[in-house]
């Protein structure tokens, strides 16, 4: 199979390289896309997912699920993918939890997904704030399942412990490329560390492990399936595989746009090793399909 995944990353200019057809977005319709955005407007709610204008928040939205951000969205690394902003970050809001747990409620959410800035200038990384939120929206929603998107707190053992404490129904964590491109995707970050954590998690009885992979970064098939590979050995339950498109002109260009097909034949070697959930296609997001994942 690994023979039929093609490649036009050396003979394609990123600069002229125009979205495919695959890649068009429908726009958001329906009744309860429309209360919910009206609800977000109204109060001010931060969601990722329309500060990101994700292509699936319609769909999403329709199932219950959103995604929030903590921690503020100035952050500490300059990864050259992401589109957050980078620098000092603000001072932590010691009330932000009881925010998003009345956000949750005011959406009326059945399962949340929570992300955050890294905080490397905070001492816990955050993971204070992290623990307090997934108790808050407990609090205040009893029966709202949830995965936590976390940093890697630069793995740092005792603060990935209050994530696990906490005990969300999924704790994802991403990997974001393959090892070779690691250090030009996300500086600060090392693939050998994202593994580790990873592996720290499951060691530590996390139901549910899941990471994610943006492609189209220049990235060869075999270490698509090679970082695919490494993470089914640290027993990751859910992965997800999607494109990458790029946020500004001053973020890493795109070199492929790849193909329905790749995505399928990643998404066959993924069942193959063993993954209980593969969500592979172009418009995947890290929180695509994320209520299924609890499973």
């Amino acid at each position: 199979m690994l023979e039929e995944l093609t490649t036009n990353q050396e003979t394609a200019k990123p600069e002229k390289i125009k979205k495919p057809k695959w890649l068009k977005v429908k726009l958001p319709i329906g009744k309860k896309y429309t209360d919910l955005r009206n609800l977000v407007d109204k109060y001010k709610l931060n969601t990722i997912c329309t500060s990101g204008s994700c292509p699936n928040m319609g769909e999403c939205w329709g199932e219950g699920t959103a995604t929030f951000m903590i921690l503020g969205n100035v952050c500490t690394r300059s990864c050259g993918f992401c589109g957050v902003k980078t620098g000092r970050p603000e001072t932590v809001e010691w009330d932000e939890p009881e925010k998003v747990a009345r956000s949750i409620k005011l959406m009326g959410i059945k399962h949340a997904v929570i992300t955050s800035v890294d905080r490397d200038d905070l001492r816990d990384g955050g993971s204070i704030i992290w623990a307090e939120t997934v108790k808050a929206i407990r609090r205040a929603n009893p029966k709202v399942t949830l995965e936590t998107l976390i940093p890697d707190f630069q793995g740092m053992e005792n603060n990935i412990d209050r994530i696990i404490n906490v005990a969300p129904e999924v704790v994802s964590h991403n990997m974001e490329t393959v090892k070779r491109l690691s250090r030009e995707v996300r500086i600060q970050a090392k693939y050998e560390r994202s593994l580790e954590v990873l592996n720290y998690l499951k060691k530590s009885g996390v139901n549910r492990t899941k990471s994610g992979i943006m492609l189209g970064l220049g990235e060869r098939p075999e270490e698509v399936i090679k970082t695919m590979e490494d993470l089914a050995k640290v027993g990751l339950d859910v992965i997800t595989i999607g494109q990458y498109l790029q946020p500004s002109k001053k973020h890493l260009q795109v070199k492929e746009y790849i193909t329905p097909e790749q995505f399928k034949k990643f998404e066959l070697i993924g069942k193959d090793l063993g993954f209980r959930h593969v969500e592979s296609s172009a418009l995947v997001r890290s929180s695509y399909k994320a209520q299924k994942h609890i499973t």
